[in-house]
């Protein structure tokens, strides 16, 4: 009997995913529609892997708005919150870094090929996508890749909860 494989997906931890973000003018409209539309498909119990408190947040609030339980164990899908470099441009939080636009070309190419040492450097929040150890980006569904406020954010699926 082979191991069912769940279905995963990537966020980015950023704050202003939280609900009370979302208003009339909503600063992440199109990153919270991808977000939405990742988790909607993991089914309806998600397992939630974030390095800090605020990514666990963010997760959690996401898989609520999507309608599904945040679970410990017997999931139907994972939602891991990461992000790339936050130091892609002058207005990124951590300033522009030449290395920057190399790390996360690298991390498209191999979630796992993240050095901690350098992510920290450029203030990239990797170390929950050891849970998609083996993935890669060009194999995903990328719903959202871009860089708002300077920082690498992805949205991507692996598997859809329906197959």
């Amino acid at each position: 009997m082979s191991a069912q494989v769940h279905p995963a997906a990537l966020v980015p931890g950023v704050l202003a995913l939280l609900p009370r973000y979302a208003s009339l003018e909503d600063p992440v409209a199109e990153l919270r529609a991808a977000c939405l539309a990742a988790v909607g498909r993991l089914g309806p119990r998600i397992r939630v892997v974030a390095s800090g408190g605020s990514g666990g947040r963010v997760g959690a609030a996401l898989v609520r708005a999507a309608g599904s339980l945040v679970v410990e164990s017997d999931e139907t899908g994972l939602l891991v919150v990461a992000n790339g470099s936050g130091r892609r441009t002058e207005k990124a939080p951590g300033h522009f870094d030449e290395r920057a636009e190399g790390f996360d070309a690298a991390l498209r190419a191999d979630l796992g090929s993240a050095d901690p040492g350098l992510a920290a450097e450029l203030w990239a929040d990797v170390a929950a996508l050891d849970a998609l150890a083996g993935r890669t980006l060009v194999e995903a569904d990328v719903l959202y890749d871009d860089l708002p406020f300077g920082v690498q954010y992805w949205v991507a699926v692996w598997g859809d909860a329906a197959d």
